[in-house]
């Protein structure tokens, strides 16, 4: 090659290795505005923390596995089935995956693309004249063997690709927090019907043995009224309060089969495979210790959701903004073309090519600013959203503090009514036995003491899914990991 020749290749290829390099250095810039963690108004302590305690680091309780804060077994075995079986949270952790996947094509969108092309073409040209076209019909059909080697590369200069990546992977971060939302859901749910399926089996162990009690108490009436000491309208009163008693436990049946169903759903099992045996106890209600307000925006998957909605919608600002700048694009290509195949991969038939391409839109009639607006628009709607999801979280955790004090006051009360109902049932039916009062009272003494023993189960019931609520409320309990990097 002449040396003038050698010298224009070499300038050539200097000046494109500047390009590239500046290319690089400017890399190092991307338009749009940094994220800010958008202000929510945290208070320094709930409203309704009086009577509770604080949380400790040192506290036993176990993190994540809240609901073992209950100490049965049973509901430990269905939760750990719902983990791996509940369908929500199976569609949940698939549009996960769907998020990591953008995630990784974002981060291949760095990298220069390669790609590689074999073929071969049959082409034919006419001269102008249809008599020649006739004549050279057969000979104008011409060959054209190709092999080509093509690698591309855009310089990220504006931070297009970085802030597309970032958008990306904050959006999977929201995906993974909507993953743990749904996934403390449905425990919440399984936990919630679990509990109430335990109090109906309590209070039909109790209608059980009212039933038998006023069982006992037609066949004395009837016997009674046989030897002329009670009336015909005592026998009826016996038989009304034994048969209503027996309504109330034919009514509990559908009422356990209906959260027995839920539960078999939540744990991926038809309902008709799934059966629940009863128990003889009723699960404990927690003590929950609270935290600091400000660790709530820390532990609720729903927050971390919103926030990072937020992240996501601050990248793709700076994506719309890098649209008006020119793109920069590396490409390198190479290969053997030949008529004849004989000699199509020989060094006389070698091409390539390498060069820069700038590539700007000049007039788009306003779709870039307004693709802006819009991005700038959806920001303020996602900051919005967050300090709400904020909002409402506080006022969850404020509704069942104050639910669960307010239900423990109750409760005291109620214990002392039921004491105090069951005292007086035994001394009607003494004063009955002794023949000082007719059985009509005793009646309404029982009634009155089912109808007790009945709230304070309600009751219990109420608080133990109050309980529920609250912690999660609080996020779940004390597992506040919703960080994609720890799933990666």
């Amino acid at each position: 090659m002449p040396l003038a020749a050698q010298r224009l290749e070499t300038a050539r290829g200097s000046r494109l290795l500047s390009l590239a390099l500046c290319g690089l250095m400017l890399s190092a810039c991307a338009v749009g505005p940094d994220y800010k963690r958008p202000d929510a108004a945290t208070p320094a302590q709930y409203k309704e923390a009086a009577g509770w305690r604080q949380a400790q680091p040192s506290d036993s309780l176990a993190r994540g596995a809240w609901w073992e804060l209950y100490g049965d077994p049973t509901l430990n075995a269905l939760v750990e089935k719902l983990n791996s079986a509940n369908q929500s949270v199976a569609q949940s952790e698939a549009q996960y995956r769907q998020a990591q996947a953008l995630v990784k094509s974002s981060r291949g969108a760095f990298f220069p693309s390669a790609n590689l092309s074999v073929g071969k073409t049959r082409s034919s040209q006419g001269t102008g004249s249809s008599s020649s076209s006739l004549s050279r019909s057969s000979s104008g059909i011409q060959d054209t063997y190709n092999a080509q080697l093509g690698v591309s590369w855009e310089a990220d200069i504006w931070g297009k690709l970085r802030r597309g990546l970032e958008a990306n992977e904050a959006s999977a971060q929201a995906s993974f927090a909507d993953l743990a939302a749904m996934r403390l859901s449905q425990q919440s749910s399984l936990v919630q019907n679990y509990l109430q399926l335990r109090v109906i089996d309590e209070q039909k162990r109790l209608l059980e043995s009212t039933v038998q009690t006023y069982e006992r108490s037609l066949k004395s009436t009837e016997s009674q009224y046989r030897f002329g000491v009670s009336s015909k309208a005592a026998i009826a009163q016996a038989q009304t309060q034994l048969k209503t008693a027996q309504g109330d436990l034919i009514d509990l049946i559908w009422q356990r089969a209906q959260f027995e169903n839920a539960i078999a759903v939540l744990t991926g099992q038809p309902p008709a495979q799934f059966q629940l045996a009863a128990t003889t106890t009723v699960p404990v209600l927690p003590s929950i210790p609270l935290g600091i307000p400000s660790q709530l925006l820390e532990r609720r998957p729903d927050v971390a959701s919103a926030e990072r909605s937020v992240i996501a919608a601050n990248a793709n600002i700076g994506v719309a903004k890098a649209a008006y700048y020119p793109d920069l694009t590396l490409s390198l290509s190479g290969g053997y073309s030949s008529s004849t195949y004989a000699n199509w991969i020989s060094l006389p038939n070698r091409f390539w090519s390498v060069g820069p391409k700038l590539a700007t839109t000049l007039f788009d009639g306003g779709q870039r600013s307004a693709e802006v607006d819009r991005t700038e628009a959806v920001y303020d709607q996602t900051v919005a959203k967050y300090r709400q999801t904020v909002l409402d979280g506080f006022r969850e955790v404020e509704n069942f503090m104050v639910q669960l004090k307010v239900m423990e006051d109750e409760a005291a009360v109620r214990a002392q009514a039921l004491e105090a109902a069951r005292e007086s049932l035994r001394l009607t039916e003494n004063q009955y036995k002794a023949g000082l009062i007719t059985y009509l009272d005793v009646v309404t003494v029982q009634t009155t003491a089912l109808t007790n023993e009945r709230s304070v189960l309600s009751l219990l019931q109420s608080r133990l899914i109050a309980s529920v609520q609250l912690i999660a409320a609080l996020g779940g309990g004390w597992d506040g990991n919703t960080d994609l990097s720890a799933k990666r």
